[in-house]
Order: C-alpha cells, then sequence, then structure tokens
C-alpha cells in the first residue's frame, strides 16, 4: 500500500483542540442558561461563530433577552455575544 502525503484544497481542517474548545464553551454557556434565573431557555439554541457566542430562539420577555446576554457574557471564555433571541414573532436582533 502507498501512502501520500495529505493535501488540502482550499482551507485546512479545523484543529480537533479547536472543535472541542468551541463544543466546551457553548455547553458551558447552555448549561449557564439552563440553571440561571429570570430566564426559560428551553427554547435557546447556543452556538460559536466566529469566536463569539449566538444565542437564537424564543423567550416569552424582554427580561429574559437581556438575561440570557447577561448570562453568556459572564460565562469563562466568551469574548461576545450576539443575541438573535425572538420574542413573541418580532426579532431584536442585535450585538451585545
Amino acid at each position: 500500500m502507498v501512502f501520500k502525503e495529505q493535501t488540502f484544497h482550499g482551507l485546512e481542517p479545523e484543529m480537533e483542540i479547536e472543535i472541542a474548545n468551541r463544543a466546551s464553551v457553548e455547553a458551558a454557556v447552555a448549561n449557564a442558561l439552563a440553571i440561571a434565573g429570570g430566564i426559560d431557555a428551553s427554547d435557546v439554541e447556543v452556538t460559536m461563530e466566529h469566536d463569539q457566542i449566538v444565542l437564537s430562539g424564543t423567550v416569552a420577555t424582554v427580561g429574559e433577552i437581556e438575561r440570557a446576554t447577561a448570562v453568556a457574557k459572564a460565562v469563562e471564555g466568551v469574548h461576545a455575544v450576539q443575541n438573535r433571541i425572538l420574542l413573541g414573532g418580532s426579532s431584536l436582533d442585535g450585538t451585545h
């Protein structure tokens, strides 16, 4: 069998360490939202895009949207939060 040196066309794949770090930060934020008081985060999704946490989904009040941003920012490893959470069908989108 002949083994060839790996070549990549376009972007090189991300390092597994970076992917594991993203997953751990996402999980930490999701856990913090789940146990935080003042927010029902059962319909909130947490992802990490370009070194920032993105919150999406729906909540019942404007206060919950603000609380979600504050809780996410307090998690170790989070540098920026973009809140895309919807309230009653309207978007309160913005980077915080």
